[in-house]
């Protein structure tokens, strides 16, 4: 207020009472919106998913402390190998070592692309390779959520890209757009195995609504979660298709995929217009791609979200040093969410949150499993 104004000024005293009663109803409103957050006072936990970009809920999340970070480490992909980063793994042995390393360094769940053994340059295309795979993760991580994808690698049909449900992850990524994509791949020379000459990538997979529905559904009916890729705001009507025919569960597992070629620019900015468009009970993980990955995904952990982190996505530690290993990039994490007032979820905490059954999801190799065993969710 300018002092020069008398104190027995009517303007003063005016502009007083408007900041007094602007004040009174910032409280009433930031009270309510604490009533309705905490209905129960001694409810001694809060639903692990809020309305990201609602400030009120943001604050009262922080003042009592925001949820356990799932941290989800995707460990290869299914595009570049070791040609691009040697520790990228490809056999199923390999993959497991990686994803146990991540799993020590915190990681509760891991998305994986099984290899084609035969042509570990290829994505898997059969489930008897998928379930080695798996076998082999849950023999060294016993309790670590498995996450397997469907979207898989170049050049596959969709018949291919659903085997991996066969062998019933925990969960599995759901596309919710059409995947273009344009890049080159490094030559891939001996000694490594499978050699090939470098190579130019330019496809698109046409994920329909048809499609989508017919990857939903069996998901469903094998009570395999879905992790909703979601790559642009335009997905959200994917979302509530999704909803209306009775194909989610709650919470509804949400990846903003940011960074891909055809997805959103990778900016603030855009993820928080993303965040907007998810539906109610909606939990978040954040994903993007080469340089983008650390700052999105701390954004991610600053603002209660869950991050992705791995050579999936980023083969770089630092700007011009190579990732040394998975586990590398899930101790940042770790400890980012640590130095941010936030606890490392573990496997049980990530499964309350997500609704998945307490038990982890037992895996067999192919002819391995029990006549009175079936092989994952139910």
């Amino acid at each position: 207020m300018d002092a020069s104004v008398p104190a027995g000024n009517p303007i003063r005293g005016g502009l007083l009472k408007r900041f007094s009663a602007a004040v009174r109803n910032a409280t009433k409103r930031a009270q309510s919106h604490r009533e309705e957050l905490l209905p129960n006072p001694e409810q001694s936990q809060q639903r692990p998913w809020f309305k990201y970009t609602n400030s009120y809920e943001f604050m009262e999340r922080v003042r009592v402390g925001l949820p356990p970070v799932i941290i989800c480490v995707a460990c290869n992909g299914g595009i570049q190998g070791k040609e691009a980063n040697e520790a990228i793994p490809e056999t199923a042995d390999e993959i497991a070592r990686s994803v146990q390393d991540a799993y020590e360094a915190g990681a509760s769940m891991v998305h994986i692309h099984a290899r084609d053994p035969k042509q570990l340059t290829l994505g898997a295309r059969d489930p008897d390779t998928w379930r080695e795979v798996l076998h082999e993760v849950r023999s060294r991580c016993p309790e670590i959520i498995i996450n397997a994808t469907t979207g898989a690698g170049p050049g596959m049909t969709m018949e291919e890209r659903a085997s991996s449900l066969a062998a019933t992850p925990e969960v599995a990524s759901l596309n919710l757009a059409p995947d273009m994509s344009q890049f080159k791949l490094k030559q891939r020379a001996a000694p490594l195995p499978f050699p090939r000459p470098a190579q130019e990538i330019d496809e698109c997979i046409p994920f329909t609504y048809g499609q989508i529905h017919q990857f939903a559904a069996e998901m469903k009916r094998r009570g395999i979660k879905p992790e909703l890729e979601l790559y642009h705001p335009g997905c959200a009507w994917v979302v509530r298709y999704l909803i209306e025919h009775d194909l989610l569960e709650k919470p509804y597992w949400v990846q903003t995929v940011m960074g891909y070629q055809t997805s959103s620019f990778p900016t603030v900015e855009n993820v928080l217009q993303i965040l907007k468009e998810l539906p109610e009970d909606s939990l978040w993980l954040c994903s993007a791609i080469g340089p983008f990955q650390l700052p999105l995904t701390t954004l991610a952990t600053l603002m209660g979200g869950h991050v992705r982190v791995g050579l999936e996505d980023n083969i770089y530690y630092s700007r011009g040093r190579k990732a040394r290993n998975n586990a590398e990039l899930v101790d940042r994490a770790a400890r980012i969410a640590k130095e941010l007032n936030r606890e490392v979820a573990t496997p049980a905490q990530a499964r309350k949150m997500l609704g998945l059954r307490e038990r982890p999801s037992p895996y067999y190799a192919a002819g391995d499993a029990p006549a009175h065993s079936t092989v994952g969710p139910h």
